[in-house]
């Protein structure tokens, strides 16, 4: 909920009703943040209470989890980092202890009742028969790192907080006036007419001298200047001078697939699986008068109907899944349905719907990739090796060549690189393809031989940056042209702005646009209806916010979305559409404005109650648990 809050909490309606409370938090905001003493390992405190690094720890664990699967692929800690993932979860754990603060202020409190009944409903915890499962419980609370009592705590206090927001949100309606505003506001439509300023009309600038040029280039250092180049020499070794010498016996691939069979991530042994449904009956003769039935031919479907109900869908399991009844269910044919079973509480008719067959493949199916996953870890080891045998050679004095000629690695010497792995003729300089590698080389440290280290393809690389050529601003001779082209094209463009504007304050001041497309020989067009940012035809969405924001017979200027020009478009009509009161429409969009702005009004709640208690964030330890990943 707070999360959501504060995706609400800059939006322009929230400017209406709150911008006093706003700019009342605008300089607590930043006065809030200190950094914690070497002892406190909490990472931060709201009044007297400490947001411990395990409970950050945890949020943040579940946030990237939640993350992870919303994005379909695993979010590192850098990605986290620059997506605000760590800064933001700590905010939510901020606002909720300064809510919670206020929750004990005013003696709210929730029943074990009510704490007993959300946690039963949570969809998580259900078990295979869809209801409430505590061994399901206590696993899901072992992955979020939860104890039971820990996580029992955290509904109770959700709860509580949340009588808060509601109290703030729950029947919230903006006022009818402020509602037809909005409404006009957003439906507004408004027509122009507008002429094509082409890019003639400014005429052509004069051609710059060689001060202008000169000053244009070191202006624009970074279109003019040859790259950094380095000269490096670096010793490498690979999976490939390795594997010869290694061979994969059968016995290891034995081992291998045994400790892979059972595995799910390699999937060699699938049990069946399949997607059943249950009809509960209180007694043994109820469940096999129910079953007569399918047997004079009705359906499965119509017999939970005369039964009052839908079957449970059990969804997709396996036969150990089911227990005791897995025989029963397991032994029966597709669209098969089972004599009475003896369920948990009375019996149960089931009804197989669908059938996966399960996969079992031997040894033989996966010999070849087994081998091939051995013998790529074999070689990592053995190149972990070489890097070792290295490290001793050159701390024994041996330089990068000798070491590396020691111990089997190529030697291979770069005269120039630049940042993009081009030499100083524009080929490929003779460096590895990995990025990895090219980062090294512009990271490394001039004339020092580094440490061996591995790039992502299973290489082992040690370089030497053996000198720098900086990059240097190209003499004016060898970018005349160059620079003239780009120097004539922006004064052009700038010109042909100029121009526009001018005419446009000329069609403002005529309330037309008569005079200005005499002058540019030019017919004026008119426009459909337009709407709020949105492009239309000829003018371009930059253009139509403008058009929205001028006074009725103003005229505006801005680039053709053609590329071709610059139009000048003058306002000729505004029309604010009447509210359909009663279009049920309507009545959906006050609904959801008025959630918006509750949201708001919450938001600036626990701003407030951040304020009242006072915070301070220990920004060190919240960055050696993030930098971690949460773990």
């Amino acid at each position: 909920m707070l999360q959501q809050m504060r995706k609400y909490a800059k939006s322009w309606v929230a400017s209406i009703f709150l911008g006093a409370l706003a700019l009342s938090f605008g300089v607590w905001g930043i006065a809030d943040i200190f950094r914690g003493g070497p002892e406190d390992t909490s990472v931060a405190t709201v009044g007297g209470v400490k947001i411990t690094a395990q409970a950050f720890q945890r949020a943040y664990q579940n946030r990237l989890r939640n993350e992870s699967q919303r994005a379909g692929a695993l979010i590192t800690p850098e990605q986290a980092q620059r997506m605000g993932l760590p800064d933001d979860t700590l905010q939510s754990l901020i606002s909720q202890t300064a809510l919670d603060d206020e929750v004990d202020r005013l003696g709210l409190t929730i029943s074990d009742a009510q704490v007993a009944g959300a946690v039963r409903s949570i969809p998580a915890f259900a078990g295979t028969l869809g209801t409430f499962d505590h061994a399901t419980f206590v696993q899901r609370l072992q992955e979020s790192g939860y104890t039971e009592q820990g996580f029992i705590d955290t509904v109770r206090n959700d709860d509580a907080r949340q009588q808060i927001l509601s109290a703030t949100q729950d029947g919230f309606s903006i006022p009818p006036g402020l509602a037809r505003a909005l409404f006009a506001y957003l439906n507004e439509r408004r027509a122009v007419q507008y002429v094509l300023v082409p890019a003639s009309a400014a005429g052509n600038p004069p051609q710059p001298g060689d001060a202008a040029l000169s000053a244009y280039v070191k202006s624009h250092s970074d279109r003019f200047s040859t790259p950094e180049y380095r000269a490096l020499t670096y010793a490498a070794i690979g999976p490939e001078d390795v594997a010869s010498g290694i061979q994969v016996t059968d016995d290891q691939m034995r081992q291998e697939y045994e400790l892979r069979k059972d595995d799910p991530k390699y999937a060699y042994v699938v049990p069946e699986k399949r997607d059943v449904e249950q009809l509960n009956f209180h007694d043994q003769a109820a469940a096999a008068a129910a079953r007569a039935k399918i047997d004079t031919g009705t359906s499965f479907a119509d017999l939970a109907k005369s039964q009052g109900g839908a079957p449970i869908d059990l969804g997709s399991v396996a036969k150990s899944d089911l227990g005791d009844r897995g025989a029963a269910v397991f032994a029966l044919p597709g669209g098969g349905v089972s004599q009475p079973v003896k369920n948990l509480s009375g019996y149960a008719l089931f009804h197989v719907t669908k059938i996966e067959p399960g996969t079992n493949k031997t040894l033989a199916d996966v010999k070849d990739d087994i081998r091939q996953d051995i013998a790529a870890k074999l070689a990592a080891s053995k190149l972990e090796d070489v890097a070792a045998a290295y490290t001793d050679a050159s701390s024994g004095g041996a330089s990068l060549t000798e070491a590396a000629k020691k111990v089997g690695m190529r030697v291979v010497h770069v005269p120039a690189v630049d940042a993009n792995g081009l030499a100083p003729d524009g080929s490929k300089a003779a460096i590895p393809s990995d990025p990895d590698f090219l980062a090294q080389v512009f990271h490394a440290d001039i004339g020092q031989e580094g440490d061996p280290f591995g790039t992502k393809d299973g290489h082992q690389y040690v370089l030497k940056v053996e000198g720098v050529t900086p990059s240097k601003l190209k003499p004016l001779d060898a970018v005349r042209a160059q620079a003239a082209a780009l120097w004539l094209a922006e004064a052009r463009e700038k010109a042909l702005a100029q121009k526009a504007q001018s005419l446009a304050a000329q069609a403002s001041g005529a309330h037309g646009l008569a005079a200005i497309a005499k002058e540019l020989n030019a017919v004026p067009q008119t426009s459909g209806a337009l709407d709020r940012g949105a492009a239309s035809g000829d003018l371009p969405a930059p253009l139509v916010s403008q058009i929205f924001a001028a006074a009725p017979g103003e005229a505006v200027a801005g680039p053709s979305g053609k590329g071709d020009g610059y139009i000048v478009a003058l306002v000729t009509g505004i029309l604010h559409p009447p509210p359909p009161v009663g279009d049920p429409r309507y009545q959906k969009f006050i609904d959801a404005v008025s959630s918006r702005t509750a949201e708001d009004i919450s938001t600036s709640m626990a701003l407030a109650a951040r304020a009242k208690a006072g915070v301070k964030i220990n920004q060190k330890q919240m960055d050696q648990v993030a930098a971690g990943g949460g773990s």
